[in-house]
């Protein structure tokens, strides 16, 4: 009998929503109000009075209590308001803020970031080892899933960042001369805006959103950099003398039919072969050819 094992509950994802607090400024008021109880019934104190007395207890009982709700948020800052562990809402809004005393606030940037990966080591489409970085610019959309659905989200998006590039740099080739297919190299701005949409969709989790990615630095790994140098030298001289080539070929054909359309010379197969091969030289040579001039007839 085989045991059953009991999977774990998909994981419960957390929203932001709008938290109840109150403008600091006008808290602040209060608490000056507060203040100035205490010293009227300081006054009263002295008299004899117990209204002195009770004064000074609610006035300084109640500045007490205002001065520890306060909180300041910075352009661009977030917090995060907490009821014994429950997530009570956000709080975007800027300047002083005030909260019941008994709340927690948990203070998150929503800035841009801007993380610059390490330079890893991946094998290509074609197996070839690379060296492959990036530039992630991201920013925090959603403080309740950042804060409450994974452990450390700072670190949470680098490790993704990571693991992103390792399945984009093996989702292609590094280059391609016969340009059928695309490349690392040679699609740059296609790559960065896959490696955007991987990476957005490893971080939606974390309420994290990608605003742009960026190749930072390519090239093959140091063990095989001179061989493959070599193997793209090689294939730039073979498509160069292929395109060479094919140009040369045309010019003769053009050049053929040019002496035979307005009848310049008439010449046989031999000649015309001969003529051929010497077109072929002079336009594919990599040094200058040298005339040889014919001072007799056409066949001596």
């Amino acid at each position: 009998m085989v045991d059953s094992i009991a999977r774990p509950n998909a994981l419960r994802t957390s929203a932001e929503k709008k938290a109840a607090t109150a403008n600091g400024y006008a808290m602040l008021l209060l608490g000056v109000v507060c203040i100035a109880l205490v010293i009227v019934g300081v006054t009263l104190v002295t008299r004899l009075d117990w209204l002195g007395a009770l004064l000074i207890l609610i006035g300084a009982g109640g500045a007490v209590f205002i001065a520890l709700g306060f909180y300041l948020l910075q352009p661009n800052q977030a917090a995060a308001i907490l009821l014994f562990g429950d997530y009570r809402g956000t709080d975007r809004s800027t300047g002083l803020r005030w909260v019941w005393p008994w709340m927690t606030r948990k203070t998150v940037s929503v800035r841009v970031y801007n993380t610059t990966s390490e330079r890893l080591k991946v094998n290509d489409l074609r197996g070839n080892p690379i060296e492959i970085a990036s530039n992630v610019v991201w920013r925090v959309s959603d403080t309740a899933q950042a804060l409450f659905d994974v452990d450390d989200y700072k670190q949470f998006v680098n490790i993704q960042i990571e693991s992103a590039v390792r399945v984009i740099g093996s989702r292609y080739p590094y280059d391609d001369f016969q340009h059928e297919e695309k490349t690392l190299r040679n699609d740059a701005g296609h790559v960065s805006d896959e490696l955007r949409d991987e990476l957005q969709d490893r971080v939606a989790v974390a309420g994290i959103y990608i605003d742009e990615c960026r190749l930072t630095h390519l090239a093959y790994a140091q063990e095989i950099a001179q061989a493959m140098l070599r193997r793209q030298q090689a294939e730039a001289v073979i498509a160069a003398r292929q395109a060479l080539v094919e140009g040369a070929v045309t010019m003769v054909e053009t050049a053929l039919e040019q002496l035979s359309a307005k009848n310049v010379v008439e010449l046989d197969d031999e000649r015309r072969a001969a003529m051929v091969s010497n077109l072929m030289v002079v336009l594919c040579s990599e040094r200058d050819t040298q005339p040889v001039v014919n001072t007799g007839t056409l066949y001596q």
